[in-house]
């Protein structure tokens, strides 16, 4: 029986190939979308799975609340490790400081390489369960040693054994390499980091580091935990919530452990508790693939139904000659079956040829999970799924014909039979106009943050870290060789570069402040020309000047820093800060530093040659090429500091890297809304060219009388513009309801303007009337002759 069923459906397959062709190709589309989603909210669910330990590994962070303002953060003190040790010892397998190195100079002879690094304890390789190639996990208890990765130890080795070699790191230390390990995967909280480092030789390295150890007060490294196997995140954050008060008492400070499980779709938190992350995205994209594979879905439920009558002759002879209706709801889910095994086919294909696309879009580096026997189990009954709801309405509608008007010839589908075709479409073109929307709002979001006023030039301006003690304590010297080349209009020196603030601060005092507050600054310290390097704008009194000796003793603060204060004629006014008295000498406008898409922080600028030299800003000539700059530049810092590499960013870069996940996720978003309007087109188009043959012989009589193929064409497309414009009507406050819900998380944001709605309307009404018009207009230009024929 089954198998008379699959060569019945097979028949029906091959004698209708349009509409077999439009079901399998909506379907294959529908579920490639719904596997391509599938594979990347695994890759997202599984974030830092690689670690053995990821269930059991957490990070100490911290909530602070200065003068109303409450932020969770990782920067930790220095102290706290120690006094998680000594008090919870029976909560904590690891405990290990960590500090990330954006980039270290790290040479072997005349090979020189920039890598990302962490500065960690000895114990915290065993916490990640690094898989080493070389080399042992317990390597870094020799403060001299490094681990690499096998990606570092072949840039700095090539194919020779690294084990044991030595390296330079940033001119200033020797390096034994102790170990090389697997380079972690993309979904891996460390996958970029090129080499662990021993804390021991930092802290014996860096005096600041050896002065925070006992300074309750310096948030700046990072802390990460492995806890016990009977210990519990939850628990642990209750006992260690308040350890730092008996320390620190600034700023009402709270600590918590943050699991490794959590780090990457948990990590927003709003007034110290834990709200979301980038989870929203997973079921944003979770519920799209779920709409999309609908639409096709929905298609094949059109095509089924719209064909009923021409199966109900079929369907009458089989029930006379004694078919059950169960027998025939399994006739035709077979048939919906085999297609859906056949699109499942042409899905894979489709996956395969757009994976390495959808790689890049998504920034992944997905795998298809050949031979992984639960996902291709998982894919059999998703196909048979969705085979079954394709084909249930069909099934239950086709198989409940009257037998006896079927064969007098007297069965009628009703005036209303057509009523569950509309719903579906109003259905699938609600789903894709609320995802045109969506999309459109995003990028106006993201196009609304680019367009954001920065305060500074961004434009010719390029940063070089300061790694090598090479560089540092020969500024002058450096800078006037540089001006020298011609290819400068100027260079300054910073603590932060202009896109980011490194250092945030408190106890800061002046006249009229609260003394029950002690609000938090971000503070930046710079040398002479940085504003000129820049080209911030000066609001109010005077940038800092070589003609002024005192204004070392002065500071320049940003308009949130004015407002934070409350002075409105701020400049010659003075702040205590570390007991030292400060002139305040100017008023620069508000720079955007940190998230483009939140309120300035307040900051300020402080002259310190000694503090600012951690990042050099150069600005280009604009009547100069950015090649020909560089190769002037080049020689210049190849003199200075000959044992680096030249590496340098372009601060537009740098800036446009802030825009990276929104992007990203517009990139998705309208990736999958071109595809759910393909899918819908897909379905109308066969629903048209149905009508169209249906009504074939009344359009020819309408000829006839005279009607012209405007008359015609507009008959047979205003039906399905109507259901479209009732989908815009449905869609629009949906779209409106979800998308300020989703900007709120902005604190500077775009508006959800009316034209959104329109656009999105007309394009949806115009994509419908092409795709339509194309059957309407071939069958009203048809020769009448043809159609009346019969008659």
């Amino acid at each position: 029986m089954l198998k008379n069923y699959f060569k019945i459906a097979w028949r029906n397959l091959i004698k209708n190939k349009i509409y077999s062709s439009i079901n399998i190709l909506g379907l294959a589309l529908g579920m490639a979308v719904a596997i391509l989603i599938g594979l990347w909210i695994w890759d997202e669910l599984s974030f830092d799975h690689y670690h053995q330990n990821h269930d059991r590994v957490g990070q100490v962070m911290v909530t602070q609340t200065f003068d109303g303002r409450t932020t969770t953060g990782q920067s930790m003190s220095l102290p706290v490790a120690p006094e998680l040790k000594n008090k919870y010892p029976a909560d904590f397998k690891y405990i290990s400081h960590a500090s990330w190195n954006e980039t270290l100079i790290i040479g072997s002879g005349e090979n020189k390489v920039s890598q990302k690094g962490m500065w960690v304890e000895a114990d915290f390789p065993k916490m990640l369960t690094l898989k080493m190639v070389q080399g042992n996990l317990d390597a870094l208890k020799d403060p001299s040693s490094v681990l690499l990765t096998q990606s570092a130890a072949k840039a700095l080795f090539g194919n020779t054994n690294p084990m044991g070699k030595t390296v330079r790191l940033n001119n200033k230390m020797d390096l034994k390499v102790a170990g090389v390990y697997e380079n972690p995967p993309r979904n891996s909280t460390f996958n970029d980091v090129d080499m662990f480092l021993s804390w021991d030789k930092l802290v014996g390295s860096d005096p600041y580091f050896k002065r925070a150890e006992t300074n309750w007060g310096d948030h700046s490294t990072q802390l990460f935990v492995q806890l016990s196997d009977h210990a519990d995140f939850d628990k642990v954050t209750a006992k260690i919530r308040a350890l730092s008060h008996d320390h620190f008492k600034e700023g009402n400070e709270w600590l918590l452990v943050h699991p490794m499980d959590k780090w990457h779709l948990y990590s927003h938190f709003e007034e110290g508790k834990l709200v979301g992350g980038r989870i929203q995205y997973v079921w944003l994209f979770g519920i799209i693939g779920v709409f999309v594979l609908l639409l096709a879905c929905i298609n094949f439920m059109n095509l089924s139904t719209a064909r009923s009558e021409k199966r109900a002759k079929e369907v009458g002879i089989r029930k006379a000659i004694g078919s059950v209706r169960q027998q025939l709801i399994a006739q035709f889910l077979s048939e919906s079956v085999m297609m859906a095994l056949i699109a499942f086919v042409f899905a894979m294909i489709i996956v395969m040829l757009f994976l390495p696309m959808f790689n890049n879009l998504a920034n992944k580096q997905m795998m298809f999970p050949w031979e992984n026997g639960p996902f291709w189990l998982l894919c059999l009954a998703f196909s048979l799924l969705t085979g079954i709801v394709s084909g249930s309405y069909p099934a239950f509608y086709l198989s409940g014909f009257n037998t006896v008007k079927v064969l007098k010839g007297t069965f009628k589908t009703g005036r209303f039979a057509a009523l569950p075709r509309k719903v579906l479409v109003v259905i699938q073109f609600t789903v894709s106009v609320t995802l045109i929307i969506g999309t459109i709002i995003v990028f106006k979001q993201i196009q609304f943050a680019k367009n954001r006023p920065v305060g500074y030039t961004r434009e010719g301006l390029i940063t070089i870290d300061v790694n090598t003690p090479d560089l540092k304590g020969h500024y002058d010297a450096l800078r006037g060789d540089l001006l020298k080349t011609g290819a400068l209009e100027n260079m300054s020196e910073s603590s932060s570069p202009s896109t980011d603030i490194w250092s945030n601060q408190i106890g800061f005092d002046w006249k009229g402040k609260n003394p029950s507050t002690n609000p938090i600054f971000g503070i930046v310290a710079v040398t002479h020309d940085y504003g000129k390097t820049i080209g911030w704008q000066i609001k109010d009194g005077r940038d800092f000047s070589r003609s002024f000796a005192t204004d070392t003793a002065s500071l320049l603060v940003n308009e949130a820093a004015v407002k934070l204060i409350g002075i409105k004629n701020l400049v010659g006014e003075t702040l205590k800060w570390n007991g030292k008295t400060y002139i305040v000498r100017g008023v620069i406008k508000n720079m955007v530093a940190n998230s483009p898409y939140v309120e300035p922080m307040p900051t300020i600028f402080t002259l310190d040659y000694g503090w600012a030299s951690n990042v050099i800003t150069m600005k280009i000539k604009p009547s100069m090429a950015v090649a020909t700059a560089l190769s002037r530049i080049e020689p210049v810092f190849k003199k200075y500091n000959p044992a680096s590499p030249f590496s340098y960013k372009f601060i537009d870069d740098e800036y446009a890297h802030k825009f990276a996940d929104e992007e990203r996720i517009g990139n998705l978003a309208t990736f999958f809304a071109i595809l759910a309007i393909f899918i819908s087109s897909l379905g109308l188009f066969g629903l048209a060219s149905f009508v169209a043959e249906q009504r074939t012989k009344e359009i020819g009589v309408r000829k006839v009388l005279g009607a012209s193929v405007y008359n015609l064409w507009s008959m047979l497309s205003k039906d399905f513009l109507g259901l479209v414009i009732i989908s815009c009507i449905i869609a629009i406050p949906l779209a409106w309801y979800y998308l300020s819900d989703w900007l709120k998380a902005y604190d500077y944001r775009t508006e959800i303007s009316w034209w959104i709605f329109a656009a999105a309307s007309f394009g949806a009404m115009a994509i419908t009337l092409l795709t339509v018009s194309f059957q309407s207009i071939k069958a009203a230009v048809a020769n009448p002759v043809k159609s009346l024929r019969s008659e």
